[in-house]
């Protein structure tokens, strides 16, 4: 559980070089009228995700594999003024063509999502990727149901805590406030004894800063790009969660494209996946870097001129967390979800993880 990420890290790195340098597998797409199309992808535009993975592959990648035809006007949330939570009905309602974010974000219009990623669930990335390989064709028969179809998936750099008081210990959050990133994270804090927060990933700065909070729950890259180290103090390395994402798209829309149109789309976002659950090892480290001041390490991010105090785990964290997902979080998504999640978590989800689900 608590061994370091930094194994898979040269690879990834390797990977992702190889995914930036070849241009999208050109599918045989006829001349044509231009296609435009309006995406919106993730939460600030200084991310890694976006710079080396959604510009150059989504927006660049398929203009270029079609000759010019389609023309892909992306946008960060904050460009748009877009919070999370409202990403699926934007697709849904046809105002974007396509648009990502973190399922747990937008769970609250379809809660199975968020059992894809529950916090304490997924100690490493690799689990976290099969569950989500798993998990798509069980979300697709429910987004299909709102005129939506899921992509692809990619996470984000492992989910931790910043603090801006002292802690050595999950346990320490007993008493805190503590921002949490979707309702999986808010039953694992209330478990461990802390007041879990719900705000809109912009505000969180401001809170930290002024104390109306006193932990955020966000990746170690994310909490880098928007500058959390800040007002922040202590970083605990045990990832939580990895915020697993996923791509979007209007369904009446991608049925309507021409097949080699499609047929692009989909080459182009299998390698949008790799690339990115590639970056999410690299970026988990590379961000841990940044923020504590280990100059070598940090690549992608920005090194902070005050560094933060890194904390990492001691102990049996691990089983401490295993603890929490079968008493609090669970529980919590079952009951949010409803019994049908009970049985897809058993079917397909806990052959992974190895930990069955019991109704108490």
């Amino acid at each position: 559980m608590n061994r370091p990420l930094s194994f898979t890290a040269s690879a990834a790195s390797f990977a992702i070089a190889a995914m930036f340098s070849a241009a999208p597998a050109s599918a045989q797409v006829p001349a044509g009228p231009k296609i435009a199309v309006q995406a919106i992808t993730q939460v600030a535009p200084n991310l890694p995700q976006y710079t080396k993975v959604d510009q150059p592959m989504l927006r660049d990648g398929m203009n270029k594999a079609t000759g010019g035809r389609v023309e892909v006007t992306l946008s960060s949330w904050p460009e748009r003024n877009v919070n999370g939570p409202e990403v699926l009905r934007l697709v849904r309602s046809g105002q974007v063509d396509i648009a990502a974010g973190p399922l747990t974000t937008v769970s609250g219009d379809v809660p199975m999502l968020d059992g894809v990623d529950l916090s304490g669930m997924n100690p490493d990335i690799r689990q976290a990727r099969k569950v989500a390989d798993a998990m798509v064709p069980v979300a697709n028969k429910e987004l299909e149901k709102l005129g939506i179809k899921l992509v692809a998936t990619y996470p984000f750099s492992g989910q931790m805590l910043f603090c801006r008081k002292p802690i050595a210990s999950l346990t320490d959050i007993k008493g805190l406030k503590v921002r949490t990133n979707g309702p999986s994270a808010a039953d694992l804090v209330k478990g461990l004894g802390g007041q879990p927060v719900s705000l809109a990933f912009g505000e969180v700065y401001t809170a930290l800063e002024r104390g109306t909070v006193d932990c955020g729950i966000t990746g170690s890259g994310s909490g880098n790009g928007v500058k959390w180290p800040e007002v922040t103090t202590h970083l605990y390395t045990l990832p939580l969660s990895w915020s697993t994402a996923g791509y979007f798209v209007n369904l009446g829309w991608w049925n309507k494209l021409e097949p080699a149109i499609r047929t692009q789309f989909e080459k182009t976002f299998a390698e949008i996946q790799e690339a990115q659950w590639n970056l999410g090892v690299e970026a988990t480290n590379d961000g841990i870097a940044c923020n504590v001041g280990r100059a070598e390490g940090c690549k992608l991010h920005t090194l902070m001129k005050k560094p933060m105090v890194e904390v990492k785990a001691q102990g049996n964290m691990g089983a401490l967390l295993q603890q929490e997902l079968t008493q609090d979080v669970l529980p919590g998504w079952i009951k949010r979800c409803g019994e049908r999640c009970a049985v897809v978590y058993n079917e397909v989800i806990a052959p992974i993880t190895g930990i069955k689900y019991t109704a108490k």
